[in-house]
């Protein structure tokens, strides 16, 4: 399912929209009023109302959202419907939290492979199972796990070269934590998103300073 012009706020929204919701339905709740959605969400209703209008009509006026409908909605919006196979280089602290961390599985994300450079974390297997392969393996063990989405945990100056092997598998897309921006040539079909810690920490200032 494809949505053209969709603000890049809307489609995060919409994943904390999924979160909220998931926690309802663990805690058996049926329907949500937008008013209520709103509040686990830190939003308004007419900013819920108005991200969901871009996708169609949801809801039942005076009633409101039913739960898992609309949880189910909205995963599918996301491409949360199916189970996303994940490759990720640099197994330092970031690298192995991520792969520890519950919430990716529980979401259909799933680490297939791992890799790093450092001989002495090459062939060692991490508590899910994965075993850490070199990094001049990552195009045929990537191909081999179906692995669909690329995370750069890297140094800096390592991320580009990752990226450039990730590219050539070709993955469908990257997410990068590296501090540095990516660089993909035109046309290449892989959707690049830089996560720099640092710049979010750079906004925070801005408003801690200027409040």
């Amino acid at each position: 399912m494809k949505f053209l012009k969709i603000p890049s706020a809307t489609i995060t929204r919409l994943s904390l929209y999924s979160r909220a919701l998931e926690e309802l339905v663990q805690e058996q709740v049926p329907v949500v009023s937008s008013k209520r959605l709103a509040e686990l969400c830190g939003v308004n209703p007419a900013q819920i109302r108005k991200d969901l209008a871009y996708f169609g009509q949801f809801g039942v006026r005076g009633v409101g959202y039913y739960v898992k409908e609309l949880l189910f909605d909205i995963k599918k919006i996301l491409g949360l419907n199916k189970e996303w196979n994940l490759a990720i280089v640099g197994m330092g602290n970031l690298g192995c939290a991520l792969v520890a961390h519950e919430n990716f599985p529980k979401q259909g994300y799933k680490f297939v492979c791992a890799f790093d450079n450092d001989p002495m974390k090459i062939g060692h297997r991490l508590a899910t199972g994965l075993e850490i392969h070199p990094v001049d393996r990552l195009e045929e063990v990537c191909r081999q796990t179906g692995a669909e989405i690329g995370v750069i945990c890297t140094p800096a100056d390592a991320a580009q070269e990752v990226a450039n092997r990730m590219l050539a598998v070709p993955l469908k897309g990257i997410l990068n934590f590296a501090p540095v921006q990516l660089q993909c040539p035109e046309g290449v079909g892989c959707k690049v998103e830089n996560v720099d810690f640092t710049v979010k920490l750079d906004n925070l200032a801005y408003h801690l300073t200027a409040g």
